[in-house]
């Protein structure tokens, strides 16, 4: 074998061990179950990415909670067993607890009002979440959370007699929940189908897609027509997983996953309100406020948020700026009232 020739072979066998040596298989899990239109999307989006890099990169996912809740998935990120999960933002609170600003009680009108707040706000989640050592990617909405229960939630005191689930490890809900005067149930959401059938809990506070993806549309008889709670997801994973990417692979990553969760965002929209007739073509007897109920749920929404600047949950910075956007999109006073 010529020198010539012998160099080339031993090139292309060194550049193709580094090439292996520098592969990695990343483990990202999910409470959502497979089968769902996102998830084809995320599958999708992997193995886009294990393409355009030529294997270094690729993706695990286990769906359906089989590593366990939000909470529990976070904790296997800490541990190494995990990189990443796509889970719900509330989740996220102690690496940036502002990320709640967009969960805050009652303070969305409508869809358009959150395409504006978020066109403005999303990159401060992203940044807040990054320098606490956390990589997410663009922001998914899960929708606008009603009230679904086995028992008519008409006011605020048929719904301080409810059996009201919150997730388990979750203290921020658990606290907002607490100022409408209910004493909540946490339950991991593994849990919260049976918590319905035996009926240790009652009342779910989540969007249609979720009550519908997870089964719990069956177990309950009304809907309250009345958007508690903006929730959206992401996924995340942690800065030393991502970090051990090149740079050139991190940017192939981040661009399809921005894509695919914008893409994931637009559909959640429209399943939602699918969702949202499919439940009320079920059967589901859909209750609407009256309005001086509606009004004693928005001065209590706005005590539990002021309660929450005062302890420190969350910054009034972050409050403010809601507002200001929400005043903006609205044409009115920064200061009025949701």
């Amino acid at each position: 074998m010529s020198r010539k020739l012998f160099f080339s072979v031993t090139m292309s066998l060194l550049l193709a061990s580094s090439g292996a040596v520098n592969a990695k298989s990343y483990k990202l899990a999910t409470i959502s179950p497979d089968g769902l239109g996102w998830m084809k999307k995320f599958r999708d989006g992997t193995k886009e990415i294990a393409a355009a890099t030529d294997g270094r990169v690729k993706f695990k996912i286990y769906p359906g909670g089989v590593q366990g809740d939000d909470y529990t998935v976070l904790r296997k990120m800490r541990i190494g067993q995990l990189h990443g999960g796509a889970v719900t933002a509330s989740s996220l609170t102690r690496f940036y607890p502002d990320l709640q600003v967009y969960n805050l009680p009652l303070q969305f009108r409508g869809s358009d009002e959150i395409d504006f707040v978020r066109e403005n706000m999303d990159q401060q989640i992203i940044d807040g979440l990054a320098e606490s050592g956390m990589v997410s990617f663009n922001l998914t909405e899960t929708g606008f959370a009603y009230i679904l229960s086995k028992n008519p939630i008409n006011n605020l005191d048929d719904l301080k007699n409810a059996k009201t689930w919150v997730p388990d490890g979750d203290p921020i809900s658990a606290k907002l929940v607490q100022s409408f005067g209910i004493s909540p149930i946490p339950l991991p959401i593994i849990d919260v189908l049976a918590g319905l059938q035996t009926g240790l809990i009652d009342t779910v506070i989540v969007p249609p897609i979720v009550a519908i993806a997870l089964q719990w549309h069956n177990q309950v008889s009304y809907m309250t027509d009345l958007p508690v709670l903006y929730i959206y997801s992401m996924l995340a994973m942690s800065e030393k997983s991502f970090n051990s990417m090149s740079d050139a692979d991190q940017k192939v990553v981040t661009d399809v996953f921005n894509r695919v969760f914008d893409e994931v965002d637009a559909d959640n929209r429209i399943d939602n309100k699918k969702a949202y007739d499919a439940l009320v073509k079920q059967g589901l007897q859909v209750i609407t406020p009256a309005v001086k109920d509606l009004t004693s749920w928005r001065q209590l929404a706005e005590t539990s948020i002021e309660n929450l600047v005062s302890e420190g949950e969350i910054s009034q910075q972050s409050v403010d700026r809601l507002r200001a956007n929400l005043a903006e999109v609205r044409g009115d006073d920064a200061h009025s009232a949701p």
